[in-house]
């Protein structure tokens, strides 16, 4: 499942997150690597100069560190996420 997947890829934190519809998040990053599953509703997200709108049943990766913004859409958005520390170079 994507949770057991999650934790074999040292996902260490997961969670469901919901948003409400029409949210818009402005551009930030996180301090941790992200991947998530889009459980209900849909999300568009923008970063390196491109847009991916990411619906029930879509994977999304985001590395920390990474500015982004977050749309979410007319339903709303449901999603299961994992957490990990990004690793850093030394």
């Amino acid at each position: 499942t994507f949770e057991a997947s999650l934790r074999q890829d040292g996902f260490d934190e997961i969670l469901t997150r919901t948003w409400e519809p029409g949210r818009i998040v402005p551009e930030h990053s996180h301090p941790f690597d992200a991947r998530a599953l889009v459980v209900e509703g849909e999300v568009t997200l923008s970063w390196n100069g491109q847009t991916r709108i990411f619906r029930t049943g879509d994977v999304f990766v985001m590395n920390a560190g990474v500015p982004h913004t977050e749309t979410y859409g007319p339903a709303g958005a449901r999603f299961f996420v994992g957490r990990r520390a990004a690793v850093r170079a030394a």
